[in-house]
Formats: C-alpha cells, structure tokens, sequence
C-alpha cells in the first residue's frame, strides 16, 4: 500500500463517521422535539379540562381563571432542574357565533410557548365553554 491511499482511505473513513454521528445527533434532536412536542399537547389538554370543569359563574367572573402559566418538565431531570420550561396564556372571550345560544357559548384559547437550543415554538389550542355543558354533570 502507498501513503496516498492510505490517506484517502482515512479521509473517507473520517467523512463516514462524521456523517454517522450527524445521523445520530439529528436523531436524538428529533426525539427531543417529539417529546416536547408531546408534553405540549399534554400540558395544554391538562389545562382545558380543568377549565371546562369550572361552572358557569366561575367562568365569567374575571380573573378566577388565571390569564397566563408555567410548567416545567423533563422526565430525566433531577428535582433542582426540571429542564424545558412551557409558558402559557389563556384567554377566554365571547362566542363570535351568530346564533341564538352565542350567549351561552365562550371560546377559550390556550396558547404555549418553549424553545429548544433555542428554536422558539408555539401550540394553540381554541375551544368553547357552554353554559349547559360538562361542569353540570360532576357530582
């Protein structure tokens, strides 16, 4: 063997691994943002629940339901740092619904935001509150 393919053959074999571990880093990057993508949609359903299980008069009185939040999580983290922090708003207005019932009709929106390395992201979830609905059937 020469030393020119010698070289060359540690050169590919270098280009290799550098591509191996861009797969690798991109990967677990990947899954990072999938599982926050996830506690996102948790946090965020979390929330609307509980929202929906107020009564009516809870509703409307103004500032009962918190206008913004914070939660913190990281399943690997220890108590000290609990990694990624989702900042949220919650805005409750009137239905812009036309109909007879707009009156017993609210429209909650949830919006949450976090970053990764970075990288700012956002969720929005919009759904109604009805005079007539969940709360009233909890014993």
């Amino acid at each position: 063997m020469t030393l020119v393919e010698l070289v060359t053959s540690v050169a590919v074999l270098g280009v290799m691994a550098g591509g191996i571990f861009g797969s690798f880093r991109y990967g677990f990057f990947s899954l990072e943002l999938l599982r926050e993508n996830q506690r996102a949609t948790q946090v965020i359903l979390e929330k609307v629940e509980t929202i929906r299980l107020y009564n009516w008069d809870q509703v409307n009185v103004n500032g009962f339901i918190p206008a913004t939040f914070t939660e913190r999580y990281d399943p690997q983290a220890t108590t000290c740092s609990q990694g990624v922090t989702y900042t949220g708003t919650v805005v409750v207005t009137n239905c812009s619904l036309t109909s007879s019932y707009a009156t017993n009709i609210k429209q909650l929106t949830i919006t949450l935001s976090w970053s990764t390395r970075n990288i700012p992201h956002t969720r929005t979830l919009t759904t109604y509150i009805a005079k007539d609905g969940l709360q009233n059937y909890v014993y």
